[in-house]
């Protein structure tokens, strides 16, 4: 009797407990908690200064909802549609007027992951196309979690030919080429193409883009602002240099002059960011006077800065503006000589006189209304880049005209003090 006893009271003891497991489990899943993100990975509140930009911020307290990008792709062996969602990738075209207008966008990079990752999400649309160039001196672990990211999307592909880019060098011409080639072979009829390198952000978002290319202005135009060559950088084509591969350039000296340009070309200089027809990306492929310019640009300091330019005011290449000058608002650069005049000084650090952004410049970024700013470092000025994040995407789900999926949010707020009453969560 007392081993019946003792059995009885064994199986109430397990009972019990299996009772308050179960309880544990069900009011877990019921009473929502913290933000798991918040709970995981701590993230970064929204500084202050964010407020003038983000009016939402002053009744609520937000939270980005993803703090570690590396670990969401090289630790956590999520399936692809996992991946986009927990990265907040949009995943249908938000509108006609830009399903109807695709871009190509080539992207060069050779660090800094988290800053690729979160400009590859602002710029991404389903029905756009994006070539990526990672330069070929990248480490082996910044190569694998690139293709490892690029692997989920249909639309996205790595360049099939990679450049030991040297700045300043030809080789970052080539890697623009390259992507070329492979972009007028792609499937997706687009319509103009845009290039970026690593430490860019967008400005306007992807409506926006479609908007401003299709302006009078620019409707069936090469965006490639330049002027003639001024005197003071003619050293740049005059001149011999040499590439000491992904490194630096050098200039041969005095004796290695160069031979005039070919075709009898007037080489200008200009930035070496563009937005370009397609019919424009045949031509520099295919036209003989293209392909002479780049031959003879090889051993140039910085051919980027004359090789888009000067076809662009050539009178048979499409969409060229033979007159044109430093029209179209491609980049917001703070360069250090210009401060005081374009600008009111750089409010993060200068780094070979470009401004790496801090939070005191985002309000300048903003009212410059560029299509890109340039340039950011994810671990120099965080803050900077969270703020202008979600101003930007804020921007582009506000202008969108189809229903808005909770995963494209990239900040979240919690109601804490009726959190034992309501499980309702609000995105930004």
């Amino acid at each position: 009797m007392f081993q019946l006893g003792g059995q009885k009271w064994s199986f109430l003891f397990c009972l019990g407990i299996s009772i308050i497991v179960v309880s544990f489990i069900y009011f877990k899943t019921r009473i929502p908690t913290e933000p798991k993100h918040l709970q995981l990975f701590g993230c970064r509140n929204f500084s202050n200064e964010c407020k003038a930009f983000l009016p939402s911020l002053e009744t609520a307290q937000w939270y980005r909802r993803d703090c570690q990008v590396e670990n969401h792709i090289l630790k956590n062996n999520l399936q692809c549609s996992e991946l986009i969602r927990d990265l907040h990738f949009i995943t249908r075209p938000l509108s006609r007027e830009e399903e109807d207008y695709p871009l190509a966008f080539i992207v060069t990079i050779h660090k800094d992951l988290e800053m690729f990752v979160r400009t590859l999400r602002a710029i991404y649309m389903p029905q756009n196309v994006y070539c990526i160039h990672i330069d070929a001196k990248a480490s082996w672990e910044y190569k694998v979690a690139v293709r490892m990211l690029v692997r989920c999307f249909e639309n996205i592909f790595l360049s099939s030919q990679s450049e030991k880019v040297t700045y300043g060098g030809f080789t970052r011409l080539q890697a623009d080429v390259n992507c070329m080639k492979d972009l007028v072979r792609s499937k997706i009829d687009w319509k103009k193409v845009v290039n970026l390198c690593g430490q860019d952000f967008p400005i306007k978002s992807n409506l926006e883009l479609v908007q401003y290319m299709q302006s009078k202005q620019w409707r069936d135009k090469n965006l490639t602002p330049g002027v003639k060559q001024p005197a003071h950088i003619s050293y740049r084509t005059e001149f011999q240099h040499k590439e000491i591969a992904g490194s630096r350039i050098i200039r041969k000296g005095g004796r290695w002059k160069k031979d005039p340009p070919p075709d009898n070309l007037q080489i200008y200089f200009g930035t070496a960011y563009y937005a370009l027809t397609r019919a424009f990306v045949e031509f520099v492929l295919e036209s003989p006077i293209a392909i002479n310019l780049l031959k003879w640009s090889r051993d140039t300091y910085s051919p980027d800065e004359h090789y888009w330019v000067t076809l662009n005011h050539l009178k048979d290449a499409p969409g060229s503006r033979i007159d044109g000058g430093w029209e179209g608002d491609i980049r917001a650069i703070k360069w250090r000589d210009q401060e005081g005049m374009i600008h009111q000084g750089c409010k993060g650090h200068y780094l070979r006189d470009i401004c790496i952004y801090g939070m005191g410049d985002i309000g300048w970024i903003i009212d410059k209304d560029s299509m890109f700013a340039n340039k950011f470092e994810s671990d120099a000025y965080p803050e900077a880049l969270d703020c202008l994040e979600q101003w930007h995407r804020s921007k582009v789900l506000s202008q969108a005209n189809i229903p808005l999926q909770p995963s494209w949010f990239l900040a979240i707020t919690s109601n804490f003090s009726s959190i034992t009453t309501s499980n309702s969560t609000t995105v930004m």
